[in-house]
Protein backbone atom coordinates (compact mmCIF):
# COMPACT_ATOMS: atom_id res chain seq x y z
CA UNK A 1 0.00 0.00 0.00
CA UNK A 2 1.33 3.35 -1.04
CA UNK A 3 0.37 6.80 0.63
CA UNK A 4 -2.62 7.18 -2.06
CA UNK A 5 -4.17 4.07 -1.28
CA UNK A 6 -4.06 5.45 2.26
CA UNK A 7 -6.70 8.30 1.16
CA UNK A 8 -8.85 5.74 -0.44
CA UNK A 9 -8.40 3.41 2.87
CA UNK A 10 -9.67 6.50 5.03
CA UNK A 11 -11.97 8.06 3.11
CA UNK A 12 -13.82 3.91 3.63
CA UNK A 13 -14.28 5.00 7.12
CA UNK A 14 -17.72 6.38 8.66
CA UNK A 15 -17.89 9.31 11.01
CA UNK A 16 -14.44 10.55 11.46
CA UNK A 17 -14.09 13.97 12.73
CA UNK A 18 -10.75 15.92 13.17
CA UNK A 19 -10.45 19.13 15.77
CA UNK A 20 -8.01 21.10 14.39
CA UNK A 21 -6.33 23.50 16.62
CA UNK A 22 -5.96 27.37 15.73
CA UNK A 23 -7.37 26.38 12.02
CA UNK A 24 -6.67 30.01 10.55
CA UNK A 25 -3.25 28.74 8.58
CA UNK A 26 -3.65 28.54 4.72
CA UNK A 27 -2.08 25.55 4.27
CA UNK A 28 -3.97 23.69 6.73
CA UNK A 29 -7.35 24.71 5.38
CA UNK A 30 -6.07 23.68 2.31
CA UNK A 31 -5.79 19.81 3.32
CA UNK A 32 -9.25 20.47 5.00
CA UNK A 33 -10.88 20.91 1.59
CA UNK A 34 -9.08 17.88 0.02
CA UNK A 35 -10.00 15.63 2.69
CA UNK A 36 -14.06 16.87 3.03
CA UNK A 37 -13.67 16.18 -1.31
CA UNK A 38 -11.81 13.03 -0.41
CA UNK A 39 -14.44 12.12 2.32
CA UNK A 40 -12.03 11.44 4.41
CA UNK A 41 -14.23 12.73 7.51
CA UNK A 42 -15.54 16.12 8.99
CA UNK A 43 -13.94 19.03 11.04
CA UNK A 44 -13.84 20.84 14.09
CA UNK A 45 -12.04 24.13 13.26
CA UNK A 46 -11.14 26.05 16.32
CA UNK A 47 -9.43 29.34 16.11
CA UNK A 48 -10.16 33.00 14.86
CA UNK A 49 -13.13 32.28 12.67
CA UNK A 50 -12.62 35.75 10.90
CA UNK A 51 -9.38 34.57 10.09
CA UNK A 52 -10.69 30.94 9.18
CA UNK A 53 -13.62 32.15 7.11
CA UNK A 54 -11.49 34.26 5.55
CA UNK A 55 -9.34 32.28 4.27
CA UNK A 56 -11.48 28.98 2.81
CA UNK A 57 -13.53 31.77 0.67
CA UNK A 58 -10.67 32.55 -1.01
CA UNK A 59 -9.45 29.17 -1.30
CA UNK A 60 -13.04 28.19 -2.33
CA UNK A 61 -16.21 30.33 -2.13
CA UNK A 62 -19.05 28.77 -0.21
CA UNK A 63 -17.08 26.15 1.70
CA UNK A 64 -17.58 27.16 5.11
CA UNK A 65 -20.76 26.43 4.62
CA UNK A 66 -20.06 22.83 4.14
CA UNK A 67 -21.87 20.86 6.09
CA UNK A 68 -18.61 18.42 7.26
CA UNK A 69 -17.41 21.76 8.94
CA UNK A 70 -18.13 23.06 12.31
CA UNK A 71 -16.13 26.64 12.97
CA UNK A 72 -15.86 28.05 16.78
CA UNK A 73 -14.30 30.84 17.75
CA UNK A 74 -11.49 31.07 20.15
CA UNK A 75 -9.63 33.95 21.02
CA UNK A 76 -6.06 32.99 20.95
CA UNK A 77 -4.25 29.53 20.23
CA UNK A 78 -4.40 28.47 24.07
CA UNK A 79 -8.06 28.62 24.08
CA UNK A 80 -7.91 26.99 20.72
CA UNK A 81 -5.62 24.20 21.85
CA UNK A 82 -7.56 23.44 25.18
CA UNK A 83 -10.89 23.49 22.93
CA UNK A 84 -10.06 20.98 20.21
CA UNK A 85 -7.95 18.53 22.77
CA UNK A 86 -11.13 18.67 24.73
CA UNK A 87 -12.93 17.33 21.72
CA UNK A 88 -11.20 14.54 21.75
CA UNK A 89 -10.99 13.74 24.89
CA UNK A 90 -15.08 13.77 25.19
CA UNK A 91 -14.59 11.91 21.82
CA UNK A 92 -16.14 14.44 19.44
CA UNK A 93 -13.32 14.02 17.30
CA UNK A 94 -10.93 10.69 16.53
CA UNK A 95 -8.15 12.93 15.38
CA UNK A 96 -6.32 16.45 16.34
CA UNK A 97 -4.71 18.21 14.00
CA UNK A 98 -2.24 21.33 14.77
CA UNK A 99 -2.84 24.17 12.48
CA UNK A 100 -1.17 28.08 13.22
CA UNK A 101 -0.03 27.03 16.07
CA UNK A 102 3.70 26.81 18.37
CA UNK A 103 4.24 23.00 18.80
CA UNK A 104 4.83 23.78 22.47
CA UNK A 105 1.07 24.78 22.97
CA UNK A 106 -0.65 22.18 21.36
CA UNK A 107 1.56 19.78 23.54
CA UNK A 108 0.91 21.38 26.88
CA UNK A 109 -2.96 21.09 26.17
CA UNK A 110 -2.21 17.30 25.19
CA UNK A 111 0.08 16.51 28.75
CA UNK A 112 -2.92 18.44 30.48
CA UNK A 113 -3.33 16.67 33.74
CA UNK A 114 -7.56 17.39 33.64
CA UNK A 115 -8.51 17.11 30.34
CA UNK A 116 -5.09 16.34 28.63
CA UNK A 117 -4.71 13.03 25.99
CA UNK A 118 -2.26 11.36 28.49
CA UNK A 119 -2.32 7.38 28.11
CA UNK A 120 0.89 6.77 30.36
CA UNK A 121 3.31 5.78 27.26
CA UNK A 122 5.87 7.82 25.42
CA UNK A 123 5.27 10.70 22.69
CA UNK A 124 6.72 9.48 19.34
CA UNK A 125 7.06 10.92 16.19
CA UNK A 126 6.08 8.63 13.23
CA UNK A 127 6.69 9.08 9.49
CA UNK A 128 5.90 7.23 7.07
CA UNK A 129 7.40 7.47 3.49
CA UNK A 130 6.50 6.67 -0.29
CA UNK A 131 9.86 6.60 -1.72
CA UNK A 132 10.95 6.30 -5.04
CA UNK A 133 12.20 3.58 -6.17
CA UNK A 134 10.82 1.33 -3.57
CA UNK A 135 7.66 -0.51 -3.33
CA UNK A 136 6.25 -0.39 -0.05
CA UNK A 137 6.03 2.35 2.29
CA UNK A 138 8.85 2.72 5.04
CA UNK A 139 8.76 4.37 8.67
CA UNK A 140 10.93 6.04 10.06
CA UNK A 141 11.08 6.98 14.17
CA UNK A 142 11.52 9.11 15.96
CA UNK A 143 12.71 12.38 14.02
CA UNK A 144 10.79 15.05 16.02
CA UNK A 145 10.05 14.22 19.91
CA UNK A 146 12.47 12.02 21.84
CA UNK A 147 15.92 13.56 21.38
CA UNK A 148 18.20 10.63 23.09
CA UNK A 149 16.14 7.86 23.76
CA UNK A 150 17.04 5.33 26.15
CA UNK A 151 16.72 1.75 25.69
CA UNK A 152 13.00 1.92 27.83
CA UNK A 153 12.13 4.83 25.49
CA UNK A 154 13.66 2.62 22.27
CA UNK A 155 10.56 0.00 23.53
CA UNK A 156 7.59 2.26 23.74
CA UNK A 157 8.86 3.89 20.47
CA UNK A 158 9.57 0.90 18.95
CA UNK A 159 5.30 -0.11 19.90
CA UNK A 160 4.15 2.70 18.94
CA UNK A 161 5.48 2.65 15.48
CA UNK A 162 4.65 -1.11 15.43
CA UNK A 163 0.79 0.15 16.01
CA UNK A 164 0.91 2.82 13.29
CA UNK A 165 1.96 0.03 10.73
CA UNK A 166 -0.63 -2.18 12.05
CA UNK A 167 -3.45 1.05 11.60
CA UNK A 168 -2.28 0.97 7.69
CA UNK A 169 -2.12 -3.07 7.02
CA UNK A 170 1.76 -4.12 8.21
CA UNK A 171 0.79 -6.88 10.69
CA UNK A 172 4.03 -7.94 11.54
CA UNK A 173 6.56 -5.27 10.77
CA UNK A 174 10.74 -6.05 10.11
CA UNK A 175 11.75 -3.34 12.77
CA UNK A 176 15.53 -2.19 11.58
CA UNK A 177 17.69 -0.73 14.80
CA UNK A 178 19.86 1.31 13.05
CA UNK A 179 23.26 2.31 14.09
CA UNK A 180 26.61 3.22 12.23
CA UNK A 181 27.78 -0.46 11.77
CA UNK A 182 26.05 -3.65 11.79
CA UNK A 183 28.23 -5.44 14.41
CA UNK A 184 27.69 -5.00 18.40
CA UNK A 185 30.85 -2.24 19.55
CA UNK A 186 30.71 -1.79 23.16
CA UNK A 187 31.99 1.67 22.44
CA UNK A 188 28.70 2.58 20.39
CA UNK A 189 25.42 2.57 22.43
CA UNK A 190 23.43 2.15 19.62
CA UNK A 191 24.53 -1.04 19.15
CA UNK A 192 24.35 -2.25 22.25
CA UNK A 193 20.19 -0.82 22.20
CA UNK A 194 19.72 -3.14 19.38
CA UNK A 195 20.91 -6.25 20.27
CA UNK A 196 18.34 -5.94 23.44
CA UNK A 197 15.45 -4.95 21.46
CA UNK A 198 16.54 -7.74 19.42
CA UNK A 199 16.67 -10.21 22.32
CA UNK A 200 14.00 -8.95 23.88
CA UNK A 201 11.68 -9.43 20.84
CA UNK A 202 12.96 -13.19 20.73
CA UNK A 203 12.04 -13.59 24.08
CA UNK A 204 7.91 -12.23 23.46
CA UNK A 205 8.86 -9.00 25.81
CA UNK A 206 8.00 -6.65 22.52
CA UNK A 207 5.58 -8.54 20.71
CA UNK A 208 3.47 -7.83 17.00
CA UNK A 209 6.94 -7.37 14.86
CA UNK A 210 10.06 -8.67 13.68
CA UNK A 211 13.07 -7.03 15.27
CA UNK A 212 16.73 -7.17 14.08
CA UNK A 213 19.45 -5.25 14.66
CA UNK A 214 21.67 -3.76 14.92
CA UNK A 215 21.63 -2.87 10.88
CA UNK A 216 23.36 0.03 9.24
CA UNK A 217 21.17 2.07 6.76
CA UNK A 218 22.22 0.43 3.74
CA UNK A 219 21.87 -3.09 5.16
CA UNK A 220 18.23 -2.26 6.70
CA UNK A 221 16.56 -1.20 2.87
CA UNK A 222 19.37 -3.38 0.65
CA UNK A 223 18.96 -6.47 0.13
CA UNK A 224 22.70 -6.28 -2.22
CA UNK A 225 24.06 -4.75 0.52
CA UNK A 226 22.92 -6.94 2.75
CA UNK A 227 24.26 -9.52 0.94
CA UNK A 228 27.52 -8.16 0.53
CA UNK A 229 28.13 -7.76 4.06
CA UNK A 230 26.96 -11.14 4.34
CA UNK A 231 23.95 -10.73 6.54
CA UNK A 232 21.39 -13.29 7.06
CA UNK A 233 18.11 -11.90 8.77
CA UNK A 234 14.55 -11.87 8.22
CA UNK A 235 14.72 -7.77 8.57
CA UNK A 236 17.93 -7.16 6.93
CA UNK A 237 17.03 -5.32 3.07
CA UNK A 238 13.08 -5.56 3.80
CA UNK A 239 12.61 -3.25 6.59
CA UNK A 240 9.30 -1.61 7.19
CA UNK A 241 10.31 0.52 10.12
CA UNK A 242 13.79 1.93 10.58
CA UNK A 243 14.43 3.11 14.57
CA UNK A 244 16.90 5.93 14.92
CA UNK A 245 18.80 6.04 18.16
CA UNK A 246 18.71 10.22 18.04
CA UNK A 247 16.43 12.99 16.94
CA UNK A 248 19.85 14.37 14.91
CA UNK A 249 19.94 10.93 12.99
CA UNK A 250 16.05 10.69 12.37
CA UNK A 251 15.75 14.38 11.51
CA UNK A 252 18.13 14.33 8.96
CA UNK A 253 16.90 11.22 7.40
CA UNK A 254 13.95 12.60 7.52
CA UNK A 255 14.90 15.73 5.39
CA UNK A 256 16.89 13.98 3.05
CA UNK A 257 14.46 11.51 2.21
CA UNK A 258 12.04 14.42 1.03
CA UNK A 259 14.46 16.86 -0.25
CA UNK A 260 16.93 14.42 -1.91
CA UNK A 261 15.05 11.50 -2.20
CA UNK A 262 11.73 13.70 -3.66
CA UNK A 263 9.99 11.01 -1.11
CA UNK A 264 6.04 11.93 -0.20
CA UNK A 265 5.24 11.63 3.54
CA UNK A 266 2.70 11.22 5.93
CA UNK A 267 3.41 11.99 9.80
CA UNK A 268 1.43 11.58 13.32
CA UNK A 269 2.52 11.39 16.74
CA UNK A 270 1.54 8.50 18.16
CA UNK A 271 1.21 7.36 21.78
CA UNK A 272 -1.93 9.61 23.01
CA UNK A 273 -5.42 8.65 23.68
CA UNK A 274 -5.96 9.39 19.54
CA UNK A 275 -3.37 10.18 16.80
CA UNK A 276 -1.77 13.73 16.76
CA UNK A 277 -0.98 15.27 13.36
CA UNK A 278 1.61 17.72 14.36
CA UNK A 279 3.19 18.76 11.01
CA UNK A 280 5.84 21.64 9.77
CA UNK A 281 4.76 24.99 8.50
CA UNK A 282 7.06 23.71 5.58
CA UNK A 283 5.19 21.27 4.76
CA UNK A 284 2.97 20.50 1.72
CA UNK A 285 -0.91 20.87 1.60
CA UNK A 286 -0.25 17.14 0.50
CA UNK A 287 1.86 15.78 2.61
CA UNK A 288 -0.69 17.11 5.45
CA UNK A 289 -3.39 15.34 3.06
CA UNK A 290 -1.38 11.99 3.86
CA UNK A 291 -0.48 12.57 7.63
CA UNK A 292 -5.24 13.29 8.12
CA UNK A 293 -5.41 9.69 6.23
CA UNK A 294 -2.59 7.88 8.45
CA UNK A 295 -3.94 9.72 11.05
CA UNK A 296 -7.77 8.09 10.49
CA UNK A 297 -6.68 4.52 9.20
CA UNK A 298 -4.77 4.34 12.83
CA UNK A 299 -7.68 6.47 15.01
CA UNK A 300 -10.02 3.32 12.79
CA UNK A 301 -7.30 0.48 13.81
Amino acid sequence: MLLDALIEKASSFVDKTVAVAAAEDEEVLEAVIDAVSNNLANFLLFGDKEKILHILNEKKPGFADNESIIITHAKNPELAAELAVKAVRLNEADVLMKGNIATAVILKAVLNKEYGLRTGSVLSHVAVFEVPGFDQLILLTDAAMNIAPDLDLKVQITKNAVSIASGIGIETPKVAPIAAVEVVNPAMQATLDAAVLTQMNRRGQITGCIIDGPLALDNAVSILAAEHKGIKSDVAGQADILLVPTIEVGNALYKSMVYFAKAKVGAVIAGAKAPIVLTSRADSAESKLYSLALALCTASK
